[in-house]
């Protein structure tokens, strides 16, 4: 368990949490959210002991190790499985096939296994360091915005490996489709300090929202009352008959504490603006082919119509041709064979995951904006610096000082000066926070005209696609339907064949054992079986007398209080609302450990079941 107490951490004047305190318990997989700037990589960091914090601690058990990926990229061996080995913990040192598992799994090919890591792009390079530490099998992983660089299969592929880590996780991400999946537990830096709640995103925002309302309702009732009390003073404050009413108000005005009204916080908010388009088709892809290199075409005789109104996802792995596509449509590139026809009424947008190295580091972000468009003014510019969170004097920041998430937005800006029929996006959620994304989502989805989106975010492909484009088996190929009914009719290659081999394999005639055998397994299992379950059930156990033990003393005291009320003894009311807020919070906490250690049980007793059930069926060796 790790316990952060006390927690501050600035830089300058900017304050990014102040005496902030949680608890990471064993097996929780955590999700860190809050908006871009406001210190979830910093809290990583200091749980990695790579900051120091201002004040406060960072508790955790003596040998706990963490794996930490980092952005830094030193290699120090000529091929990737080397360096990938470099990983494994003392005890596994030669154990390669571990690495190549991992490796597979994030998408290098068994022929990439004996190139230099040099020769491949950051991205790569970046998959390198996440095997490194994933492989080095720490008791705390932290993964900051793991699925930056990895395409679809390889975020499912890190998605199951992430579910069946058996310690803890700490996890960044915009994509909220994939912090869902994973997370046992969210927790938020919000207004300076830091919510935990069980479950997922959907459920921290909404606690959020809640506490927010109450603590509004809770100020104006307590401005109100403070008002009555002062109207009161200062009309009855001469008369000397009620003075000991007048100062009995004034001690407690001095009592009562001022909420102060919660200030604004910024939020994407923006929509596309939509030019009427009076057609079918905007345009038309008649068997294209590009290539690189013409030995291996990356688009080989691809045909393709696009209707009004569709919203066409593009899919696969990393380095297949999905951004070359999109830039064929975006008339970046030219197809070497073949044509694309446009409609001559569209009008296109197009974001590019490199765009932003267009940007000019001299201008504003109000310059950047206002020279998009000549028809631009400076009024309407500014208004569309505020859709992307950079009012006031926040639009006047150089270009060359905004982070990688804040000039994404500046290039959503400079998409949004125009109207537009025709949206082509290469992966626009790549450096934008989660609640972003969301904005982003919703305004993609009131968008009248037609896009074309290249995205590994799942949420998106699901909320969005009613056609894809598949890049896959050295192939490209277009289906009309959701994302799910893909999953459903194909899925993803490598996740089928994975089944199938599973299946064969299951269905494979079991080694024939003779009885002695069977009863020599059978008594490792139960004997296993025993030393992992009985300290799980010790465990509920406790949590469970635990929960009994405060049920039954939040019993008594709620009957205490009864009686403390009867006799309008104001102390004794006190002591008690105290403890019973005590007993309330320890059952509240107790509950939770409680769902976590069933589960745990659950799960690994339905595993020994399986494994005796599997040897029940094994057929006996008689001897002849």
């Amino acid at each position: 368990m790790i316990s952060v107490d006390n927690l501050t951490k600035s830089f300058g004047s900017h304050v990014l949490f102040e005496r902030a305190s949680f608890k990471l318990n064993a097996r929780e997989r955590l999700g860190l959210v809050g908006r871009n700037g406001h210190g979830k990589t910093t809290l990583l960091r200091l749980i990695a002991g790579e900051e120091l914090p201002d004040s406060g601690t960072v508790i955790m058990p003596r040998h706990y190790r963490i794996g930490y990926v980092r952005q830094r990229l030193a290699f120090t061996r000529n091929t990737i499985l080397d360096e990938g080995m470099t990983g494994l913990p003392d005890q596994e040192v030669g154990h390669y096939w571990k690495v190549e598992k991992i490796l597979a799994g994030l998408g290098f090919s068994s022929s990439d296994l004996q190139r230099h890591p040099k020769e491949f792009s950051g991205g790569y390079q970046v998959r390198l360091n996440l095997a490194k530490v994933l492989v080095s099998d720490p008791d705390l992983l932290l993964l900051d915005e793991p699925t930056n660089y990895l395409d679809i299969n390889a975020i499912r592929w890190i998605e199951r490996f992430l579910n069946t880590w058996p310690r803890e996780v700490m996890l960044i991400t915009h994509d909220r489709s994939f912090m869902d999946k994973v997370v046992t537990h969210t927790i938020g830096i919000h207004r300076k300090k830091l919510r935990k709640v069980t479950g997922g995103t959907e459920k921290y925002y909404s606690q959020i929202a809640q506490d927010e309302e109450i603590y509004e309702k809770t100020r104006i009732n307590d401005e109100r009352r403070r008002k009555e009390i002062e109207q009161f003073i200062d009309r009855f404050r001469a008369k000397a008959r009620l003075a000991n009413l007048v100062q009995s108000r004034v001690k407690q005005l001095s009592k009562m504490k001022k909420h102060q009204k919660l200030e604004k916080i910024k939020t994407l908010d923006f929509y596309f603006r939509s030019l009427p388009f009076p057609g079918k088709h905007p345009l038309t892809i008649r068997n294209i082919f590009f290539a690189y290199n013409r030995r291996h075409p990356i688009i080989k005789d691809f045909s393709f119509t696009l209707n009004a109104g569709d919203r066409v996802c593009v899919i696969g792995k990393n380095g297949k041709g999905k951004t070359t596509l999109l830039k064929l449509l975006a008339c970046v590139l030219q197809p070497q064979q073949g044509q694309i026809t446009y409609n001559p009424n569209v009008t296109m947008g197009f974001f590019e995951q490199t765009n932003i190295k267009s940007l000019v580091d001299e201008r504003t972000v109000a310059e950047e904006i206002l020279y998009a468009s000549p028809a631009l003014d400076k009024r309407l510019a500014r208004n569309i610096c505020g859709a992307m969170m950079f009012s006031g004097d926040e639009a006047l920041k150089k270009i060359s000082v905004l982070s990688g998430g804040e000039k994404s937005r500046v290039m959503l800006g400079k998409i949004l000066v125009t109207p537009l029929n025709l949206l082509i996006l290469d992966e626009p959620t790549n450096h934008l926070d989660l609640e972003s994304c969301d904005a982003l989502l919703a305004a993609l989805d009131s968008f009248e005209g037609t896009i074309v989106m290249v995205t590994h975010n799942e949420m998106f492909l699901h909320a969005l696609a009613n056609r894809l484009i598949v890049f896959q088996n050295d192939g490209i190929n277009a289906y009309a339907g959701s994302y799910q009914h893909f999953l459903d009719k194909d899925g993803w290659y490598e996740e089928r064949i994975a089944v199938e081999a599973s299946q064969k394999e299951m269905s494979k005639d079991p080694i024939k054992l003779n009885k002695k055998e069977i009863r020599r397994q059978r008594s490792e299992i139960v004997i296993e079986r025993g030393k992992v379950l009985k300290p799980l059930k010790r465990q509920i156990t406790r949590i469970e007398n635990d929960i009994d033990r405060h049920e039954k003393e939040l019993s008594e005291r709620n009957r205490e209080m009864q009686t403390a009320t009867l006799d309008r003894d104001g102390k004794r009311i006190a002591e008690l609302a105290q403890a019973i807020h005590r007993n309330q919070s320890a059952i509240d906490r107790l509950l939770d450990e409680l769902e976590i250690a069933s589960a745990n049980y659950d799960k690994k007793k339905s595993e020994f079941e399986k494994m005796l059930g599997k040897l029940d069926f094994r057929p006996v060796q008689t001897a002849r």
